[in-house]
């Protein structure tokens, strides 16, 4: 099993069919898989550990992927937005490299020792240049194994951990979860997330598994985004919440005009607050609707809340149907889900606990750890949440990020849940600040939907939907929560940002 035996099903199965780019230009599946052979061949040529690459969007990603997987070494994309001295360091813990990058980033990985460097825009059009080839058609190494793609997490302390995810993890999400050549020839997909993360990875791999046109976006802007849409005609796209967020208020500023071309739309990476999804269901109301919810070392997707889920909880009149709007859905075939309280015990329907996670797909690697996995292979998500009666899942944010009171945790979610329900509130966050009496309290943000209610009320509607020691001491109103490019709340940010709320004696 290797990602190079996705690519060349496709290219014999399509191979004129366009697989990245503009219908008019862009690469069709021959030319990707040929370009991929040169690719391997620059990499055997100049004998190196990893394909590194740092470029926010093209055809290197694709041909980079796919040839490292040729050539038998990992590729691993980084981050470019990070500052330079971090970027550095990043390169060079991948070792001797080759390193494809686009032209603000290629000075800055110049001069690294063992690093050979190329820009995107040459590597695109010519992999093999300057090699007198050393790869020939089949010649990938079938070992599942193999180390396919290195991804480096983003910790809110300390160094980034380097998740390793191997040929049969992805592979194994692939096929679990994608149709060969299920997509049309009219079919394309806007990739606007990250490639540095495992959402713009199995969004390369699935769309070329499927053989749906790849339409990439460099950087993400609601504007350009419906624009993109409408003139390369996207059919498929995956968003993270902030990003749908943007989107809805941009189609709102255009007139609220309904889009009638996108089929599917995927969005996870974070909390999408309530009110965002049930106005993007009225502005794409043609639209299949998915929530998807993965991490790095689970190969992405773990677990959908599919479309017909999204349907029956925008129209029903049943509170717990309407309450599934806000779970990642059922697991998807091959994964299993448990719920486990402090103790390791798996806990019932609607006990809150941390999330643990198994199946084929599901690596839970990192090189500085190794495996994470237990003995009966099930991974430590460090997620809070629950699995309802149904087995709709629901995540409560990071365990790292309970509020403890007076001895008792409690989650942010919950509270941030019941905050959103406020027709007043458009997104929420609550954080844990010190307290001298009680260990931390309850700070609540919360942006305003017009006019901001009155914390009163949010705090009789906290006390009757849960109790009276999750009622925040601060309800704060500000203009916008801050959130990364993948959708993740910066709580941290938040803590650091609020924490003189904090250390009240009196409290």
């Amino acid at each position: 099993m290797n990602l190079m035996m996705l690519l060349e099903m496709a290219a014999e199965g399509l191979g004129d069919r366009v697989a990245v780019g503009s219908l008019d230009d862009g690469l069709t599946y021959r030319q990707l898989y040929d370009r991929a052979h040169g690719a391997a061949n620059r990499y055997r040529a100049a004998g190196v550990e990893s394909a590194v690459v740092c470029d926010e969007s093209s055809p290197a990603l694709p041909i980079a992927l796919f040839g490292s997987a040729w050539a038998g070494i990992p590729y691993v994309p980084l981050n470019y937005r990070l500052p330079a001295d971090d970027l550095l360091a990043l390169a060079e813990r991948a070792g001797s490299a080759v390193a494809i990058a686009d032209e603000p980033n290629l000075e800055r990985l110049g001069g690294l020792p063992g690093v050979s460097s190329v820009s995107a825009e040459v590597f695109s059009a010519d992999p093999a240049a300057g090699t007198d080839g050393h790869a020939s058609p089949g010649d990938w190494n079938m070992d599942p194994d193999d180390l396919a793609v290195l991804l480096f997490t983003s910790g809110t302390t300390g160094s980034p951990k380097s998740a390793v995810l191997r040929h049969k993890h992805l592979v194994s999400y692939i096929l679990g979860s994608v149709e060969f050549m299920g997509a049309g020839e009219d079919e394309a997909t806007l990739v606007s997330v990250p490639p540095y993360h495992i959402a713009g990875v199995a969004s390369m791999l699935s769309s070329i598994y499927a053989g749906r046109r790849i339409v990439q976006l460099p950087r993400f802007d609601p504007d350009v985004w419906i624009d993109t849409v409408e003139r390369e005609g996207v059919t498929h796209a995956m968003v993270v919440p902030t990003m749908l967020t943007r989107i809805v208020d941009a189609l709102d500023a255009r007139g609220g005009a309904p889009m009638l071309g996108i089929r599917a739309l995927s969005y996870g990476g974070g909390k999408m607050p309530r009110p965002v999804i049930e106005r993007a269901l009225e502005l794409f109301p043609i639209t299949n609707f998915v929530n998807a919810y993965g991490l790095t070392e689970t190969s992405s997707t773990i677990s959908l809340l599919g479309p017909d889920d999204h349907r029956v909880a925008q129209y029903s009149d049943d509170p717990v149907e309407q309450q599934r709007l806000a779970s990642v859905g059922r697991p998807l075939p091959g994964v299993e889900v448990q719920v486990r309280d402090d103790d390791g015990t798996v806990l019932g329907p609607g006990d809150v606990g941390e999330i643990f996670v198994r199946g084929e797909q599901v690596a839970g690697e990192y090189r500085e750890k190794g495996s994470l996995l237990d003995a009966d292979g099930w991974f430590p998500t460090r997620d809070g949440g629950f699995v309802d009666d149904d087995g709709y899942l629901f995540i409560q944010g990071r365990n790292d990020d309970v509020i403890i009171r007076g001895g008792e945790n409690m989650s942010p979610g919950e509270i941030e849940d019941v905050a959103i329900s406020h027709p007043g509130v458009r997104d929420a966050a609550a954080i844990g600040v010190p307290c001298r009496e009680w260990g931390e309290k309850v700070v609540l943000l919360i942006v305003a939907d017009g006019d901001a209610p009155d914390p009163d009320e949010l705090d009789d509607l906290i006390r009757e939907r849960l109790r009276s020691s999750r009622v925040p001491s601060h309800v704060e109103v500000v203009d916008e929560l801050p959130y990364n490019e993948t959708g993740k709340l910066l709580r941290r940010v938040l803590r650091e940002q609020f924490a003189h709320l904090g250390d009240d004696p009196t409290d």
